[in-house]
Parts: structure tokens; sequence; C-alpha cells
């Protein structure tokens, strides 16, 4: 992966973990967004003269949890043009969407849409994103006022003047909430340090407990390698005398990170490197919204799955379903369930579906081009062997073949296999004529792995039906 997809989960793992941030400040982050949701609500039911009653309760809570899980947390680094601002409002429009969609999803399963007024719901919808983007500029603002006028005074510095360094001092410099860094302590010759750092280099490592004492620094950033270990027992002894916060920052940038966060066990802290994105609550809210919208699928689209089994059935000898072996979560083998749309059903052969395939009936054909023939796979969804979006999941056959040849190809296997997924809507639908088309597909495979958010599945689900009308890559 390039640097600066590798910096992106680094910058998730420590900025979002609130690294330095005081409590208020990270409050304000966690909750914002959410708390303006339903304020925003509230104002509406307001506007309208509508009475708070018990149902809007509800929703405003229900509101607050959903866009706690799908809204990022806003960010307080200031804004140089109007580009930026725009790209950051369309951002959050979409995030809003999303969560439109999830509760109007939910309100209809459970017929309660008649419990709320429509100019209430419609001014709320409407309304949302402009208090947010107001609410978003006007917290930029005090962020950026505080330092200047004595309300944020942290005074931070941060020890190696290396690549994670450099990194970190831009990044704080970006969230101005944070405080001001103010320089660099490294022990290396100046001509090793990098050009950018040279000019707010304060000294080496044994200057820095009298500097923390006398300039009575507040956070501490260790960004030393952990080959380093005797320098940083020492230099953690003689800080002993300071007040200052300490943060061992580790070069994560030598790995391959995937979903890296923190945890423990038994008090002992772990930091995960390579993880599945659906640990804990995040499973929790994966899966839940598989089965709400896979039940909501196979309602609408019953009639015409029936119509399709009738149709296939009368085309050509044998089975309404095809059924093939493949690999799941975990690596773990299932039963995928498809419209059969060929005469002969392969499973230990590697012999993938070609244009003009004489194997594939003239219902086949439609069913293959308009992927109406993976419909049978929200059953899989409900049983809880697939997931709605995910990697495609490949025969068993495949597997063996391309795990071989192509690096980090088992890692699609942290996470359940999906119907459609972030490679198939970035044009790697149908057939893999060569290896260097796989090697793509597993590449988009393991960015959805690492950037995964409701936000992200809505979307792909929304490119899916956009694509499946106007391509004709699948066959």
């Amino acid at each position: 992966m390039s640097r600066r997809r590798t910096s992106g989960a680094y910058s998730r793992t420590w900025v979002r973990a609130g690294a330095g941030e005081s409590p208020v400040i990270a409050l304000i982050k966690e909750q914002l967004n959410p708390a303006i949701v339903v304020g925003a609500l509230l104002l509406s039911v307001a506007i309208h003269g509508q009475r708070l009653t018990g149902s809007y309760g509800v929703l405003a809570a229900l509101a607050f949890v959903v866009a706690m899980r799908v809204m990022s947390r806003p960010r307080l680094e200031r804004v140089d043009s109007r580009a930026t601002w725009w790209r950051n409002m369309r951002h959050t429009t979409f995030e809003w969407a999303c969560v439109i969609a999830v509760l109007l999803l939910l309100a209809f399963l459970f017929k309660v849409t008649g419990l709320f007024s429509r100019k209430v719901v419609l001014t709320w919808f409407v309304m949302t994103p402009f208090v947010l983007a107001g609410a978003h500029a006007a917290t930029r603002k005090i962020a950026g006022w505080l330092p200047r006028h004595g309300g944020i005074d942290r005074r931070q510095v941060i020890v190696g003047a290396n690549k994670v360094g450099c990194e970190l001092a831009s990044r704080l410099a970006e969230e101005t909430c944070l405080g001001t860094v103010e320089g660099f302590f490294d022990d290396r010759q100046i001509e090793r340090v990098p050009h950018a750092s040279r000019p707010k280099l304060l000294g080496r490592l044994r200057d820095l407990p009298e500097y923390a004492r006398r300039h009575r620094v507040h956070v501490i950033y260790v960004c030393l390698p952990i080959s380093a270990r005797p320098r940083i027992r020492a230099l953690l002894d003689e800080l002993r005398d300071t007040t200052a916060s300490i943060y061992f920052v580790p070069d994560l940038f030598a790995f391959d990170l995937m979903q890296a966060r923190f945890g423990e066990i038994g008090g002992m802290p772990l930091i995960a490197v390579r993880e599945t994105p659906f640990c804990g609550m995040t499973g929790v809210l994966k899966r839940a919204s598989d089965i709400v919208f896979s039940v909501a699928a196979l309602l609408v689209a019953a009639p015409v799955m029936l119509a399709i089994a009738v149709l296939v059935r009368k085309s050509s000898p044998g089975p309404i379903l095809f059924r093939q072996r493949r690999y799941g979560l975990d690596g773990r083998e299932f039963v995928v369930y498809k419209f059969r749309t060929m005469t002969v059903c392969e499973d230990d052969v590697i012999r993938q579906a070609t244009r003009d395939d004489p194997r594939i009936t003239p219902i086949g054909r439609f069913l293959r081009r308009t992927s109406l023939d993976e419909l049978p796979q929200l059953v899989n969804v409900l049983a809880g062997t697939m997931s709605l979006v995910g990697p495609r999941p490949h025969a068993v056959a495949h597997n063996e073949h391309y795990r071989k040849l192509v690096s980090g190809y088992m890692l699609r296997h942290k996470v359940r296999p999906g119907i459609t997924g972030l490679a198939q809507v970035n044009g790697l639908r149908g057939e893999t004529a060569n290896l260097e088309k796989m090697y793509q597909r597993v590449q988009f495979d393991l960015e959805y792995l690492k950037h995964w958010s409701l936000g992200l599945d809505l979307r792909i689900l929304l490119k899916t039906v956009l694509i499946v009308v106007r391509d004709r890559s699948a066959y």
C-alpha cells in the first residue's frame, strides 16, 4: 500500500483516539454531530408547533445512536479554501443521507411513519446539513481562538525528529485545539535530521527533562523506534520529575496496517496491527444492517425471484439453484446460492465464465448481465454466511490457486464475503481474465477492510444499483 493510505490508518489510530486532547475537546468531537442532529429535530418540532410526544423522544434517541455510529467526528483543523469547505459539506451531507436511509428503513419496517408529522420530518431532513455546517464552522472558530487567548495553552514537544515525528508534528499543527508544538529533541547529528525539522530542534534528549520543567511542558510525544528502548527507559526515568503527559508513538509506518487499534488483556496493552473491522459494536451494527436490508430486499424481490425460478426451470434441464462451495469468514467453507445460468455446473474445476460462453443459457445470460442470478444470496446473508457488502467469494478451486500467487489474498476472509463489494463498483465485475485483474480486486478488498464504515457500505450499495443498470462487463 502507498504511504498516503498507511498514514491515513495511522491518523485514525492516534488522533481519533484523543491522544493529547483535553477531555472537553474529546467530548465535543465525539458528541457534537449526534447532539446537533437531535437539536435540529427538536427545533423542527418547535418550528411547526408540534407537541413533543414520546414518539419524537424515541426518534431522537435512535437518531443519536445511528448518527454516533455513521457520522465521523468533526475535524477542527483550519479550512484554507472554499474547495475544502465544499468537500467537507458534501461529506457531511452524505453521512446525514446515510443516517436518513437507516431511519427511514426502520420506520417502514416497523410501520411507524404515521406517528410523525411529515412537515417536521422533511424540515429536519433538509435543515440538518446546514445546521451541522454552521456548528462545525463555529467550533473551528472557537478552537482557533482559544489557543491565542489563553483558553488552551498546552505546550507539546516531540522526541525524535524522524519521519514519524515530522508526520505527527504536521498533524498536530492542523489540530489547533490540541495546543502548540514547540519543537523536537533528537540525539542525531544535524545532517541526519530532515531539513524541515532543523529550525525547530530544541536540543538533545538529555536536555529535555530540564526544558520540560522550566517551560512547564504539558505533553511529550516519544517517536523513537522500539530498538531505542534503553534510551527511552532512561528518558522516562528522568522525566519523573515533571508533570508532563507522555505518549509513545510507535513507528507503524513500517507495517501494512489493517484496522489498527488499541486494546488490553488483563491490563496488558495491545496494539492491533491487522484486525477485522467488525469487533464489538461495529460487528453488531454490520450484522444488524445486513439483516434489516436483506429482509427488506427479500420482501421486495420475492415476486421477481419466483418468476426467475419458473424461467430457469423451463429454460433447460437441471436444478433452479446453483450451489457451490466457497470460502467465507475466517476461511471456512460454505455453500453459496445463485440461480442456475449454465447447462453445466462445475465445482472443482477452475473455469470461469467467459463472453459468449456456450454453457450459458439464454435466460442465464440475461440474469448474469443484470446480476439477478445473485438474488438467492440474500438467503446466505440472512443465514450469516455472507454480507450484503464485502469481498466477493470465489470458488474453492480459485482460492487455492490465487492464494499462492497474490500476496494478502486470504486477508479478504477477515470479514464475511459480500454480494457486492468495493472491487465490483470500481470496474472489476465478471471474469478475472488475468493475474493483474485478480491483484487489483484483492487490493480493493483490502482497502474496504481498512476503511470500512456503514456509510461506505451504503455508498457501495447505491453504486451497485447504478452499475447493474448500465454495466455490461458481467456475463
